[in-house]
């Protein structure tokens, strides 16, 4: 059982019967006899819909065990070199990089008519999905914030 208070981002939890995984989390302690809150950001695991919510510091959650590298091992690569945390001699999970440089295997045509927050889907050749800007062509190296699944920028050219 963990508490709101004890939240970390990665964290996989069940709220109300539903299985989430805790994308952000900042706590805020209260002041004299007002309990602190943990203003949270989670994604449900089975929709994938996120949700942001404030729980109170003491509010106990069921953590939920889950693989060592967690749903970001579709990303790992041969001979990628990654730190593991362990406990008690014993490996608890797999510290990836905040940002990962990856190829886009497929997506649309690019386009660029369209207004600049115009976004598409792009999946990547592990198979996972996420959306580009409508500029974005297959084979194309975009920059990805790994902890939001979210495009940042396109990798810049090796020596430029």
């Amino acid at each position: 059982m963990l508490t709101a208070s004890q939240l970390r981002g990665g964290t996989a939890i069940r709220h109300e019967g539903q299985p989430y995984k805790v994308v952000s989390v900042e706590y805020h302690p209260g002041q004299g006899k007002m309990g602190g809150a943990a203003h949270t950001r989670l994604q449900n695991l089975q929709t994938a819909a996120f949700w942001e919510h404030s729980f109170r510091a003491e509010l106990r959650f069921d953590e939920i065990p889950k693989t060592l590298a967690g749903d970001r091992a579709a990303f790992l690569e041969p001979g990628m070199r990654l730190s593991i945390e362990f406990l008690e001699d014993r490996p608890v999970s797999v510290l990836f990089p905040d940002v990962l440089e990856v190829k886009i295997a497929d997506t649309a045509p690019p386009s660029h008519q369209q207004a600049d927050s115009a976004f598409k889907p792009a999946v990547f050749a592990n198979g996972v999905e996420v959306m580009v800007p409508q500029f974005i062509k297959s084979g194309d190296i975009i920059r990805l914030d790994l902890r939001t699944m979210r495009y940042m920028d396109r990798a810049k050219a090796k020596g430029a």
